[in-house]
């Protein structure tokens, strides 16, 4: 049995309740949807570079959040994951950083080729099937084209 806020290994949790997990995760997505970042470009109008801060978002991963959280994966899995209180949670916490990576891989801000990469993670594979189980049912296509032969 389980003391509340503690894990199995009997250390105090970080976050006691999934509402305090919950909060922690909308702060991390915040964070990663609002990164500022320095970039130079040439201006051939001024003929000079032209430095610019601009508002750039990231992939929202789980090893991100447990570094926000300065938490270890094993941690967060074993503490939160692992924990029927936390189990919903977790769950769409990782549901939204899988949707995330979609998103951002299908409106081309993850590049095509490092999509398969991003995807496998979420169980996505870029191999197809090569083998054909089973035939083709020719009967029921015969039994169609013989009904038509026949008039009905």
């Amino acid at each position: 049995m389980e003391v509340q806020g503690r894990n199995n290994g009997g250390r105090p949790r970080k976050y006691k309740t999934p509402e305090e997990l919950w909060e922690k995760w909308l702060e991390y997505r915040d964070f990663c949807d609002n990164q500022m970042v320095l970039t130079h470009d040439f201006s051939a109008k001024n003929s000079e570079f032209v430095s610019a801060e601009l508002r750039r978002a990231i992939t929202y991963t789980i090893e991100g959040f447990c570094d926000y959280l300065d938490l270890s994966r094993a941690s967060y899995y074993d503490y939160y994951c692992n924990n029927k209180r936390f189990a919903d949670v977790a769950t769409r916490i990782r549901e939204i950083c899988e949707i995330d990576v979609r998103r951002k891989f299908e409106l081309g801000v993850i590049p095509p080729n490092l999509a398969a990469l991003w995807m496998s993670k979420y169980g996505y594979s870029t191999r197809t099937e090569s083998r054909i189980d089973g035939a083709v049912p020719v009967a029921l296509i015969d039994d169609l084209g013989k009904g038509e032969q026949d008039g009905e």
